[in-house]
């Protein structure tokens, strides 16, 4: 059971709260398709990291599934490395905010196709990457993205996402600002809290129709299988991103 006391959260920003001269970790994102549904935050609680709470917005919280293709991981300020860092990548994730009112979010799984990355991620971060076959392919303005788990399991959870993406987004909305303007994950290390900031510029969202989606992919993470269609799909060209030095929750 988690029983943090947080100040008031952060306020939501579109734009980034803080630069990130001396990174950690550079990347893209690229080709983004966001699905979420609304969840019942006593469904999520029990899976976020110690010092953390769901964040909700009018008392609802959310579970994401995202998928897009990671692009040039670098370490500190070096150059991105081609082909180990650039990969598909789809992972589930949850909304918190901590006992210092940070928002941030969580993840309960991230396939991608790499292993070493995978590796890393897992020893270095305790981060649930997981080893994935997986593709996304372009057609015109419709992009597909698909995934069956390799290690570990469970084997066979899986994803097909197919979207078909349209109009810029002028103006997001308050749940669309909430679900995308996260400047942080959270995590924990030997049972420690573990904060570890990010920095981009604003997303350029699109909107986005949902041609297909078959996943189970949010019930190995843990939490119920979607029921009905996501309240919220929206798309990205991508954003390019610094992640800072990890800290202390």
């Amino acid at each position: 059971m988690h029983h943090p006391t947080p100040g008031a959260p952060e306020p939501v920003t579109a734009d980034p709260p803080r630069d990130e001269p001396r990174p950690l970790l550079t990347q893209s994102w690229l080709d983004l398709a966001f699905l979420h549904w609304a969840v019942d935050p006593a469904h999520v609680a029990p899976l976020l990291p110690p010092g953390t709470v769901p964040d909700t917005l009018d008392d609802i919280t959310y579970v994401g599934l995202v998928a897009f293709r990671m692009h040039r991981v670098g370490w500190l300020r070096l150059p991105g490395i081609p082909y180990l860092g650039t990969f598909p990548e789809t992972n589930v994730r949850l909304y918190s905010v901590d006992r210092q009112g940070r928002r941030g979010v969580v993840f309960r799984s991230l396939d991608a196709s790499r292993l070493i990355p995978v590796a890393i991620g897992r020893a270095g971060f305790r981060i649930p990457y997981a080893w994935s076959r997986m593709a996304v392919e372009r057609d015109g303005d419709t992009l597909t993205y698909t995934s069956r788990r390799r290690l570990p399991g469970p084997r066979g959870a899986h994803s097909r996402i197919v979207v078909r993406t349209g109009e810029p987004v002028e103006e997001p909305t308050a749940l669309e600002h909430f679900l995308t303007a996260r400047w942080a994950l959270h995590t924990s290390l030997l049972g420690r809290p573990l904060y570890l900031p990010n920095t981009h510029p604003r997303w350029p969202l699109r909107r986005a129709e949902l041609i297909e989606c078959t996943e189970n992919l949010v019930a190995a993470a843990g939490l119920p299988a979607p029921a009905g269609d996501p309240v919220s799909v929206l798309a990205s060209p991508g954003v390019p991103v610094r992640f800072g030095r990890p800290l202390r929750g």
